[in-house]
């Protein structure tokens, strides 16, 4: 979230900034409550130095043996009056809290403005689609025919947007995770962990899921959530600690499956495995000091890419614009994968840099060397890769005419040397 401090010096700023990010709606209630609690607050302070005065003037009174009846009567009025105005900078405070919790991140100038992902900005491609000689095949159908993607029980068991893996389908989506893991751990450095799937509010608050996306979250009767992405969980770890400087960068990574309602996508994406409500997804998390989240977002990018690369898919680097960028997001990349059913470019990993604006909301500092006063790391996250989406892109972009299927080089030691999956 935003210092409270700096939403209330940069009004005018921050009004242009929701324009550009197509939000409707100002700050005008934020001024509003701003105000009328800076009046409360004025009126409080008078009121309390007028009670400390006359506790002052009965004090004297009953030293000297003089009644202080009228006094203490007066002050039991301003008492409740002091009470009566507390509970409002209650109320009033709440209110606050709520907008600054709702209020996105700032974007970083590098963004480009925009208002839709029709404006965001390509930055490289890297590989050629490939050239079939016969029509190419949806991955549903490809899955469907291999008897390794079952839509139709995936249904039957959770309902729309559910599926069932089979035998090379499950394999494969097991190895994918495998070689995703071993790729970050033992040449990106990254460090792997595991931590719950189910977390509580106040975590999903951290991150900035929540208040403003609850309506996508699964959530249980006692008030604890399924994480949409493990960068949830994983960023919240370091939650309300200090950190030594010495201690960054850390690198993180989880793989976990993800939980997502989807709220407001229906029609979109209704067939195969591109909008799951439970999907796969090997996450990377950096924290880092602010002088440097912006090298460290380049470098996340290209561990990401790094994937596709040994996968040998084709694939393309966007930046989104502000009209596009996420919610708690200063600069993001999204990395597409090419799908050649669709004859286009999907997403298939979001890199972004949130600054300090997700470990305000949870705590999270560190302690420059040789300063005692402590300061907001700097939060990224990446997908690095969605696994489904992923393995959508191996389907459709190694489909041969028969359709079969031909294992990429990188996943064949984790798939006992098989180098073909068909019938």
């Amino acid at each position: 979230m935003l210092d409270l401090k700096f939403i209330r010096n940069n009004i005018e700023f921050l009004q242009g900034v929701l324009e550009n990010r197509g939000i409707e709606g100002g700050l005008e209630e934020f001024e509003q409550l701003d105000a009328e609690r800076s009046e409360l607050l004025t009126k409080v302070e008078i009121l309390k130095h007028k009670r400390n005065n006359a506790s002052a003037e009965v004090g004297k009174r009953k030293r000297n043996n003089e009644n202080a009846d009228d006094i203490i009567e007066e002050m039991g009025l301003v008492s409740k009056e002091i009470k009566d105005l507390d509970s409002k900078l209650i109320e009033i405070d709440e209110k606050v809290q709520h907008i600054q919790m709702t209020l996105p991140n700032v974007y970083h100038k590098s963004t480009p403005i925009g208002k839709s992902e029709d404006d965001n900005v390509e930055v490289r491609k890297w590989g050629e689609p490939k050239n079939f000689n016969f029509e190419p095949k949806a991955h549903w159908e490809l899955g469907e025919s291999l008897d390794i993607l079952d839509f139709e029980r995936g249904a039957k068991l959770g309902g729309s947007r559910f599926t069932v893996y089979k035998g090379y389908g499950a394999k494969l989506e097991r190895a994918l995770i495998n070689f995703m893991l071993d790729l970050h751990t033992n040449e990106h450095g990254y460090t792997e962990i595991m931590t719950p799937i189910l977390v509580k509010r106040e975590i999903m608050e951290g991150t900035g899921q929540l208040p403003k996306f609850e309506e996508d979250a699964y959530k249980t009767t006692d008030d604890m959530f399924l994480i949409p992405t493990s960068e949830v969980s994983v960023t919240n770890i370091h939650r309300k600690e200090i950190l030594d400087e010495e201690e960054l960068p850390k690198y993180y990574t989880a793989f976990s499956p993800c939980f997502r309602r989807e709220a407001g996508s229906y029609g979109k994406d209704v067939k195969g495995l591109i909008r799951q409500h439970q999907f796969n997804k090997v996450e990377l998390i950096k924290l880092s000091k602010p002088e440097n989240s912006y090298e460290e977002l380049e470098k996340m990018v290209l561990n990401a890419e790094e994937v596709l690369k040994r996968l040998e898919l084709p694939y393309r680097v966007i930046q989104l614009c502000t009209g596009d960028i996420g919610f708690g997001a200063a600069k993001t990349y999204d990395i597409e994968v090419w799908l050649p059913f669709q004859n286009k470019y999907r997403e298939i990993s979001s890199c972004s840099n949130t600054e300090d604006f997700q470990a305000r909301r949870m705590g999270l500092k560190y302690r420059p060397t040789g300063n005692k006063k402590s300061e907001f790391v700097h939060t990224l996250n990446g997908s690095g890769l969605a696994v489904g989406r992923t393995l959508v892109a191996i389907l459709e972009n190694y489909q041969q005419e028969d359709g079969s299927i031909i294992v990429p080089e990188a996943l064949r030691p984790y798939l006992g040397g098989r180098s073909v999956i068909n019938k």
